[in-house]
């Protein structure tokens, strides 16, 4: 379980998040939506501890990231480029991630063939380092290192972006099977306010650092009140 409280951050006089309380429980796919500058990132560099609160903590099964390493054996993530190890190839990477987790050899190329799909014959035996790859691929190896260990907890912030179409569509079924086959914890954040509304059991609308609305997703009247949210914005 995820709760948050009291979180706070600020970058000068713009405010960054201001929760009060959120709380996630297990199982859940959370797809957090709103515009830019919502504070979707702010939250989940905070949840990450890579970004400390201005007030206020967040508890991750019970853990607070800033003051424990616990927390690292069943949550992964994968924020921007600056994840990757970019002067590796993929299989250079996830081998390096294997080895920094203790997992065997055969468990590596059993779970990096499970991605065979969603890499799209562009990713693997390439021999192309990371930074050589295109902003799509570099994506493909960003998410599929976060779900390498099969943990617990996942965050993905925009995991959509720079995907084709087809790579999206592979990724929400991905991203849900993974959920089912595990009872696996997922947030995401996403612009892409259908793929985000397909796949997410609750919804969270955030705007400048606040939540806005707290949607269990029953899809066609979750979709209708985040359409006439955004619309009433434009």
């Amino acid at each position: 379980m995820i709760q948050v409280n009291n979180l706070k951050k600020a970058f000068g006089q713009t405010v960054a998040c201001d929760i009060e309380s959120l709380t996630v429980g297990d199982g859940e796919l959370l797809g957090l939506v709103g515009n830019n500058g919502a504070g979707k990132t702010t939250l989940f560099r905070m949840m990450l501890d890579l970004l400390q609160p201005d007030e206020g903590h967040v508890s991750l099964s019970g853990i607070d990231p800033s003051q424990s390493e616990e927390w690292k054996d069943s949550t992964a993530a994968y924020i921007d480029e600056g994840f990757l190890i970019d002067y590796l190839t993929p299989e250079e990477y996830f081998s390096f991630l294997a080895k920094v987790c203790g997992m065997p050899p055969a468990t590596l190329n059993e779970r990096v063939a499970a991605f065979e799909h969603f890499a799209g014959g562009e990713v693997l035996g390439q021999k192309k380092l990371i930074r050589n790859l295109s902003a799509g691929n570099k994506q493909k190896v960003g998410i599929m290192s976060a779900l390498l260990r099969h943990p617990q907890l996942v965050i993905l912030d925009e995991p959509f972006n720079f995907l084709d179409p087809t790579s999206q569509n592979i990724l929400k079924k991905m991203l849900t099977d993974y959920r089912q086959q595990t009872g696996a914890t997922i947030l995401l954040s996403s612009h892409n306010l259908q793929h985000t509304i397909d796949i997410s059991t609750r919804l969270v609308l955030l705007e400048k650092g606040h939540v806005l609305r707290d949607i269990v997703n029953d899809h066609e009247d979750a979709c209708k009140e985040l359409v006439d949210y955004f619309e009433k914005n434009v």
